[in-house]
């Protein structure tokens, strides 16, 4: 009976191989094509910014280890392949008609060539695909530098373990996968051409496929070895004993280290054996040595340090770890920042022994107390200074400072941006939306601890507000320090927010203006910033890039046209710097007469040895972040500095980065990569630093390793006991950490004001006081940590207990149970300020919202706390002068109380909201003395005026009824019982 031969492929038709190959032509253009139109629109947009240097080195570097690892791999895999075939048998019998290999030979043997590359090109491919990504790993081997200290176990510098150690990982890790694929290669080929066979009980092999074998086994094992030798070095950035620390432990340093170096030997003596096996036919001997190695790896590698954890170390925890817990303590420290050299610890009894007024720091911290929360009166500043439907703000604002009439104040500021989400009806036509509505439009600032003052007409609700400086195209603050040369805003947070992200501006020369600049005029951009699409090339390319034909077609584009796209400020500074690290806040500020956007920017690393490993998403969130969806930076790191300030001009989108730590070898290690892309701190100029601020997320970053590493004592810090914890944030419902506070306090040998970041903090799982830790953010004293510390027996109260004890105060639970009947309370940054030589204010401005559409926040009244030998004291009042008054007596307000200029034109007062005043309609009562049933009778009287004014909506009738009720409780409190 004859056989059947072997079928192979089936053959194709001419016409079936043109469809095929013009399919796979068709499939490659659909993956290459969007990302080469990607990479030439990249490439146009980083010579606008000026940074095709970053783009050209960046993707040279790509494309250089692309090469060298698909190469590498590749080669490795051919050559495997092509020894297998060469060293097959030369008569190969067929099994039996029903061979699956036979068939799979065949098919191999027709097309040998397509096989015998497209596998190694294939896989070289994806290898180079996969490797490229690591870049900057192969970048900062090569211009890493030293960074000065030394690690206690091995004594090698700190670089080597950050820009040395990676880099060897990364070509190990590639020669195990160039050798593990070549070894399953040959193991197919030999398998396929007769060189291994599996018939019988233990297989056949034949010498050609027993050396290539064995070599690329062995091969595989003396890198095993290698890598062995590697992971000691990794030992210092164990993770075994987290959360309590990170870095080498006991166990890892006397047990797994020990046992690093026994596989080691145990690996060589395995290589040998199997290279052995070259000359000795008996493949018993590699067999028993790889056993060993994996018994080895199971009972010294893992359960030895298992034993040594469980019954050394365990029942001696404290004094075993106590050596490398130190180790841990003082690299954090390096590492984060927080050393003895910026950080100046002081006690603190958290007792006060003076009057405020008394103590210049305090006057000048209590006069700068602000009441307008960033986080809060966005809706505030939308519903004032909107103007046009088209413009916004974001959800949070921010806080910076200005000097004006010689006195520096912070300001709540924000830049007016177009948001096309707010874009409605024709205005949303792509002609109108890429070409008409192409910018924002103004500076707005308030000043932090100013309002408006209720006016004398009841049914004028503008008591509470903020009392705006603007700088726009109509308007221009007399403080020369805001006012701005040119208010157009085209790069932004908003803008940035439209997708897609583009603004089509100029035209042909001579056009009349098209983007809307006011109700009488418009405008044709004349700034740097916009990649030119004059040309029908650069159009097509944009066309494809949006997916929009309108870009190819449209008769608003001319010889002159420029696209603005990559608009965020934050987006920006990642693409010039994709080695940095971006802060979450960024904030507009006025420099030379420019808005420019300011972005801290952080270097970090993963494996600083002995330094505690934690995720910056878990660092730096806290209740703003769950309330306003603030970008974080999601990354695991163990080493932060904020090297790099960078501006993003608001005009033409220049980007500018700066270098601001000179002591930074990261820093000083992406600045060899890309030279002349940073410039020397030097460069800064005066009125930009004066506007640098302390990064929040940074400094969240430092305050929760603060929170434990300002313990000296291992054995403490081992026990937690002195650990302090971020309070959670009083003000929301959740239990969100509090964020820090940006506050202009006064110097306590001066009494100059000066702008700090601040946070509490409290004890470990507790709500009482342990710290209050604050960094200067002025020229002279930027990164100066001051650390109050408080005894351990004090009864301080933290941000909860305050928040508790004003809230609860009868006058003000009263107060508030009633607001609630028609108004959304929200209550504002709970501040927290160590005055009175030793004591602790806490002051909290309450917003009230009416429940209605278009009801925005309004400040109602201030919320103040003190706590002495005599317990707690509670203010609550329209002003913070009454609310002090209150607290401290008579007069204390004072210090709250003196108007700025501005401030007396505008009707308001510095640090307060005025009391309503008193109407003809509506005198005053004369409350009560000594008289129960009058005092009664006045209380039932204030709560029926107080509900009338709540239902009429009148704010300033609500603040008299307010004001007259707690003048009724007052009373009736007074009253001898």
């Amino acid at each position: 009976m004859g056989m059947r031969p072997p079928a192979g492929l089936p053959s194709l038709s001419k016409r079936s191989r043109a469809l095929l190959v013009a399919a796979l032509v068709a499939a490659v253009l659909l993956m290459v094509g969007p990302r080469l139109i990607s990479t030439y629109t990249d490439w146009l947009w980083f010579g606008e910014v000026g940074y095709r240097g970053v783009f050209t080195k960046v993707l040279l570097t790509r494309v250089i280890v692309f090469l060298v690892v698909g190469v590498v791999v590749g080669v490795i895999v051919w050559l495997a392949l092509l020894l297998a075939y060469r060293s097959r048998p030369v008569f190969v019998p067929v099994s039996g008609p029903n061979d699956p290999v036979a068939r799979y030979r065949t098919t191999v043997m027709a097309r040998l060539r397509l096989f015998g590359l497209a596998i190694p090109l294939a896989i070289g491919l994806f290898a180079g695909l996969i490797a490229q990504g690591s870049w900057e790993t192969v970048q900062l081997f090569f211009n890493g530098g030293t960074f000065g200290i030394t690690d206690p176990e091995f004594g090698h510098d700190i670089g080597f373990y950050t820009f040395d150690l990676p880099f060897y990982r990364f070509v190990l890790n590639w020669l195990f996968v160039a050798v593990l694929l070549a070894f399953f290669a040959s193991l197919v080929t030999h398998y396929i051409f007769g060189g291994l066979k599996l018939a019988g009980r233990g297989g056949t092999l034949t010498n050609a496929a027993r050396v290539q074998l064995a070599i690329l086994a062995g091969t595989f094992i003396l890198l095993k070895a290698v890598a062995y030798w590697f992971d000691r070095f990794s030992l210092l950035s164990s993770s075994r004993k987290e959360p309590t620390f990170s870095g080498g432990s006991f166990t890892d340093m006397n047990a797994v280290l020990q046992a690093k170096m026994i596989l080691l030997a145990i690996a060589v003596i395995c290589a040998l054996a199997f290279f052995a096996a070259i000359f000795l036919r008996d493949l018993r001997i590699p067999a028993l040595a790889t056993a060993l190695l994996v018994l080895s790896s199971v009972l010294v590698g893992a359960v030895w340090p298992l034993v040594v954890e469980q019954f050394s170390v365990k029942p001696n925890a404290a004094q075993k770890e106590s050596p490398y817990i130190e180790r841990n303590i003082q690299a954090t420290r390096q590492a984060y920042g927080i050393t003895s050299d910026n950080i100046e610890y002081t006690g603190y009894p958290g007792v006060g022994s003076a009057q405020p007024q008394d103590v210049p720091a305090d006057v000048t911290s209590i006069a700068n107390a602000r009441l307008l929360d960033p986080n809060i009166l966005s809706p505030t500043f939308t519903a004032q200074q909107q103007l046009k439907n088209f413009y916004g703000f974001p959800a949070t604002l921010n806080v910076d400072r200005y000097e004006t009439d010689g006195q520096l104040r912070d300001y709540v500021v924000a830049a007016r941006e177009l948001a096309p989400a707010n874009l409605t009806g024709n205005q949303t036509d792509w002609i109108n939306r890429h070409t008409v509505y192409t910018h924002g439009n103004g500076f707005i600032a308030a000043q932090a601890n100013q309002v408006t003052a209720a006016e004398d007409d009841a049914d004028n609700n503008t008591g509470g507000y903020p009392l705006y400086n603007v700088s726009d195209l109509n308007t221009q603050p007399n403080d020369p320090a805001l006012q701005v040369e040119n208010p157009r805003i085209y790069y932004g947070e908003l803008i940035a927010q439209s997708d897609p992200d583009y603004a089509i501006v100029g035209g042909a020369p001579g056009a009349a203006p098209r983007e809307y600049d006011t109700d009488e005029s418009n405008y044709t951009y004349t700034g740097a910033g916009g990649v030119p699409i004059g040309n029908w090339f650069n159009r097509l390319a944009f066309a494809a890039k949006f997916t929009e034909r309108n870009i190819l077609f449209s008769g608003a584009i001319g010889s002159e046209s420029k696209i603005i796209f990559n608009r965020d400020p934050r987006d920006r500074v990642r693409q010039v710097a994709p080695w940095l690290t971006t802060d979450g806040s960024v904030y507009p500020a006025v420099v030379d007469g420019k808005v420019q956007w300011i972005v801290d920017g952080y270097t970090t690393l993963e494996d600083y040895p002995y330094a505690q490993r934690s995720s910056l998403e878990g660092l730096v969130e806290d209740s703003i972040d769950q309330n306003t969806g603030r970008l974080i930076p999601r990354k695991e790191v163990s080493y932060i500095r904020n090297s790099v300030k960078a501006t993003v001009d608001a005009y033409d989108g220049t980007v500018t980065l700066y270098q601001v730590d000179e002591n930074d070898p990261v820093l000083k290690a992406w600045m060899g990569v890309f030279p002349d892309t940073v410039k020397p701190k030097s460069d800064v100029s005066a009125d930009l630093q004066a506007h640098f601020r302390y990064p929040e997320d940074l400094f969240k970053v430092q305050r929760e390793m603060l929170a434990k590493y300002h313990v000296d004592n291992p054995n403490e810090f081992f026990t937690n006991n002195a650990f302090w914890s971020v309070p959670s944030d009083p003000t929301i419902d959740t239990t969100a950490n509090q964020p820090p506070y940006y506050v202009l306090v006064g110097n306590q040998e001066t009494g100059a004001p000066e702008f700090r970041l601040t946070s509490a903090m409290v004890g470990y799982n507790r709500e009482l006081l342990s710290a209050y830790i604050s960094v200067g953010a002025d020229p002279e004293n930027y990164g100066k940590f001051t650390v109050l510390q408080l005894p351990t027996d004090t009864q301080t109260q933290g941000p909860q207990q305050a928040q508790s004890a004003m809230t609860s105060n009868s006058t003000v639970a009263s107060e508030l149970s009633l607001l609630r009947q028609s108004n959304r309370i929200q209550f504002g940054n709970l501040l927290t300020l160590p005055i009175a030589d030793g004591g602790i204010l806490y002051v909290e401005p309450l917003y009230t919202q009416r429940n209605s559409p278009n009801a925005f926040p309004q400040l109602a009244r201030v919320l103040v706390s003190f706590s002495d030998t005599n317990g707690i004291r509670v203010g609550y009042a329209p002003t913070l002068a009454e609310a002090l008054s209150q607290v401290f007596g008579a007069g204390a307000g004072s210090v709250a109380t003196e108007p700025s200029e501005e401030a007396e034109l505008a009707g308001s007062q510095t640090g307060e909201v005025p009391a309503p005043a008193e109407t003809a309609e509506q005198p005053a009562v004369p409350l009560p003395a000594g008289n129960t049933d009058a005092a009664i009778t006045e209380l039932n009287a204030s709560l029926e005026a107080l509900t009338a004014a709540q239902r009429s909506g009148d704010f300033a009738a609500y603040g008299e009824a307010l004001a007259r009720l707690q003048s009724a409780v007052a009373a009736y409190e007074a009253i001898p019982k």
